[in-house]
Formats: C-alpha cells, sequence, structure tokens
C-alpha cells in the first residue's frame, strides 16, 4: 500500500491553507511560546486539518505533531506533522517554509511528504523506491570534494547563547564554498536530497523536523548521521545528511572541531572599522 498520494493530497490542501494566511501575513495573529518561538494561527490550524484527514483516513494510528497533538495508543503506525516548518520565515513574510509529514512503521520510517507551498514544489519518498520532487526522480549531487560543496544548516530560535553551532557555522564555511541558513529544516533536506545542497547539519532538532527529510536523503541516495557517524535516529538531536562523497569529511572536520583541532580564531569585527 502506498501512502504517499493520499500524504501528499492532505500536505497540498495543508500548504494551501498557508499561502492564505501568508498572503495577508500582516494581518496573522502571532502568538509566542518560550522566548522566542513564534506560533501562528495558521501554524494551529494547518495542524488541525492534516489530523482530522490523518483521523478520517487512519483512524488507527498515532501521531505526534509539533503544535500538540498527540495520539498514542502503541499502533505499529506512527506519523511525525510539522504544520508549518519555518514559522519565523513565514511570520515575517519570508517565503521558505513547508508542510512536512513522515509516517513510521514498527520504528522504521516508511513514507513522507515534504510541500513547499510558495513554489508548489511537492517532495515525496517511500521505503525502497527513491526520492521525488514533483513525481520526477531525484538525487543527491556528485561534488565529491567538499571545498565545492555548498551546504546548509540552521539555528534555534532560543538560547542561541549556548549553542555552538556559530563555531561550526565558522569553520565549515572555510572549508567549503558556501553555508546557507534558510530557516526550514525539511527544505534544507530536501535540498540535499535534489542536489541543491551537498550537506546539511544541525543540532536538537525534533522528529516532526526531520522524519519525513532524513527519509527524503536517504531514498535520493545520500547519507545521514549522528555526528560521529553513527546511524541517525528520530531522537538522536543530531542530524547530519550528506550526498554520501563528502560524508567522511564532513565527519573529519566535525571530529576536528570537537577536539579544538585547527580552529581558526573568529575574527575581531574592530578591525574591520572604517
Amino acid at each position: 500500500m502506498s501512502f504517499v498520494p493520499a500524504t501528499s493530497e492532505i500536505a497540498r490542501e495543508a500548504g494551501a491553507l498557508l499561502m492564505k494566511y501568508f498572503q495577508q501575513h500582516v494581518k496573522v495573529k502571532v502568538e509566542y511560546k518560550g522566548d522566542v518561538d513564534l506560533v501562528t494561527v495558521a501554524d494551529r490550524e494547518s495542524e488541525t486539518l492534516i489530523l482530522e484527514r490523518i483521523r478520517a483516513r487512519w483512524p488507527s494510528h498515532d501521531v505526534i505533531g509539533e503544535e500538540g497533538a498527540r495520539i498514542e495508543t502503541g499502533s505499529d503506525y506512527r506519523w511525525y506533522i510539522d504544520p508549518l516548518d519555518g514559522t519565523t520565515n513565514f511570520a515575517h513574510g519570508f517565503p521558505v517554509f513547508c508542510v512536512s509529514m513522515a509516517l513510521e512503521y514498527k520504528g522504521k520510517r516508511i513514507a513522507g511528504v515534504v510541500y513547499d507551498p510558495t513554489r508548489d514544489e511537492l517532495f515525496s519518498a517511500e521505503q525502497g523506491s527513491g526520492a521525488f520532487l514533483n513525481g520526477e526522480p531525484v538525487q543527491v549531487s556528485k561534488t565529491a570534494n567538499l571545498a565545492e560543496c555548498l551546504v546548509a544548516t540552521g539555528f534555534p530560535s532560543h538560547k542561541r547563547h549556548k549553542n555552538p553551532n556559530i563555531y561550526f557555522y565558522h569553520q565549515i564555511t572555510l572549508r567549503t564554498h558556501g553555508v546557507r541558513r534558510a530557516g526550514s529544516a525539511a527544505l534544507d533536506l530536501c535540498s540535499v536530497a535534489c542536489g541543491r545542497f551537498d550537506g546539511f547539519w544541525e543540532f536538537n532538532l525534533n522528529p516532526w523536523d526531520t522524519a519525513a527529510g532524513v527519509l527524503m536523503v536517504e531514498e535520493a541516495g545520500g547519507r545521514v548521521t549522528d555526528f560521529s557517524g553513527g546511524p541517525f535516529q528520530i531522537a538522536s538531536r543530531e542530524t547530519l545528511a550528506s550526498n554520501g562523497l563528502v560524508h567522511e569529511a564532513l565527519l573529519a572536520e566535525f571530529d576536528a572541531i570537537y577536539k579544538g583541532r585547527g580552529l581558526e580564531p573568529l575574527p575581531d569585527p574592530r578591525a574591520f572599522r572604517s
């Protein structure tokens, strides 16, 4: 049984809902959870819509959603849903956000869909069947030299002063063609899957951030691990994805950074004052 067609339909419906709000984003009520994490009316309505559709089609399935949806009955099937990945972008009118849905069966990811409504791009994957963008197969890039790679990362919305990623960002920037930070982990992973990025890493992501995108990368021929090269775990909080060809080089850079080897000092901004 293929879950992708129905999941794609749900993701597109949720994406259309998001776009209605996005086109009038100045009117969207924005709330705050914690210190900085934004929650919008669109977030909540999108999750409600997705939850209703899942319950109607697959009433026995469990669901874990970013905005609080929890159905945990012990089912062999579990959905991870992010109704709006890139909430901060959305709230500020920056058009980089998506709907992300993934399905596990007995702990293994078997289907995933990520829909970018601003570009009408729908990424999909099923275990053992490859990855697709709008129905066309995609593969990871063939870049084998880290210095030629374009990679991506992300930073948390809160407690950024306690996150070490600025050091990783600095070091990896010096050793690649560039690092991008667009604000949607699910879309970053999809960009690795279709060869737009050669790699991606981020600390402390949640299962609904990664479940669909990781499957996309793996089905497109890429590799996903933790920061030590161990198997990716949905709750590991460490995500390193690549085209596979530069994975060992990225792991070596991570190891060097953790051990403090060859670290370039952060530049003193006073030296650049005119």
